[in-house]
């Protein structure tokens, strides 16, 4: 029995050890003999070919399609850093073309002012910036960044875009405030510039939205007032200064009383952008005493003169 396990390992371990060395001296032997009968390696190349060929087209469709993607991570982040450097232009242009648009609403605001300074040379005037406002949309009362110590005083008149804005209620130190002629407790007495017939111009909260303001009690028997007539304010309001430009007629009708006419008034002054406005630093207080002091002296150069003349007429008689 121990003889044959020791046979039968004998036999394992021969082909365990042994195999590889056989079949590496098969394969020797098997090329020798080709190369010995001249028989070609076509059959080999045939095999070697079917295998070996499909694998590198493989490798090759692999490395193309791997190349491939690579190409498309490159041109994609190329795109992507194209993309943020056209977002930083267009934020870099947006932002020049808002201080653009910045500059010109300034400039077109400025000149409105410059236009409105050489409109009205007669009155001594100073500029001032709006600093705050009641709530809502329109400027019907507001503050401005000018007060006593920049010779504002209450009843100054104040101006913007092309005409009248309102007058002077209240001042301080550094500030005063105003009231808009689109207030509603705004009247102003006024007149037509063709016909210089008298009305009364009044702010309405009914009107408020349009920007319009409403006029009342104007004698106007020929009828020669319409829609287009320019009113401005009178020569004999009590608290503005002679020919403030108000606004265009824009609807005018007969009174009730068949006596009177009324209607709404279209305001050149930009209500809901007020930014800068002048300040007519004289009252028509001021105005009247002036004129008033200006026409005694007047009367006494006048009397003067008289006296002069008679007193010389007197010396030529005693003569």
């Amino acid at each position: 029995m121990k003889k044959l396990k020791k046979k039968f390992h004998f036999r394992i371990n021969l082909k365990s050890k042994h195999l590889l060395v056989i079949m590496t001296l098969f394969c020797l032997s098997a090329i020798v003999a080709t190369f010995s009968s001249g028989v070609t390696g076509a059959p080999f190349q045939e095999l070697a070919g079917m295998i070996v060929v499909p694998f590198e087209k493989s490798i090759s469709q692999v490395g193309s399609f791997l190349a491939s993607v690579r190409d498309s991570l490159q041109d994609k982040q190329n795109l992507l850093a194209e993309n943020e450097e056209l977002k930083a232009q267009i934020d870099s242009l947006t932002s020049q073309n808002n201080k653009l648009i910045q500059d010109q609403t300034e400039l077109t605001r400025l000149q409105e002012l410059y236009n409105l300074d050489e409109e009205y040379t007669e009155y001594p005037k100073i500029a001032a910036t709006i600093i705050s406002k009641d709530p809502g949309n329109w400027y019907d009362t507001f503050m401005i960044d000018k007060g006593s110590n920049d010779g504002v005083r209450v009843d100054n008149n104040v101006i913007a875009g092309r005409g009248l804005a309102g007058i002077v209620t209240e001042v301080g130190p550094t500030w005063a405030t105003v009231r808009a002629i689109i207030d509603d407790s705004s009247n102003v007495s006024a007149m037509t510039v063709s016909t210089s017939d008298n009305c009364v111009v009044e702010g309405d909260l009914e009107l408020i939205d349009e920007g319009k303001l409403s006029f009342t009690q104007l004698y106007d028997r020929e009828n020669r007032v319409t829609v287009g007539e320019r009113i401005v304010t009178s020569n004999i309001s009590e608290k503005f200064v002679e020919g403030l430009f108000i606004g265009y007629v824009s609807e005018i009708q007969q009174d009730s009383n068949n006596l009177t006419k009324s209607g709404t008034i279209v305001t050149p002054v930009d209500f809901q952008h007020l930014r800068e406005v002048f300040v007519i630093t004289v009252n028509k207080q001021d105005i009247l005493e002036d004129s008033e002091a200006a026409s005694q002296e007047r009367t006494g150069n006048t009397q003067e003169e008289s006296s002069a003349e008679n007193t010389s007429e007197v010396s030529e008689n005693a003569q």
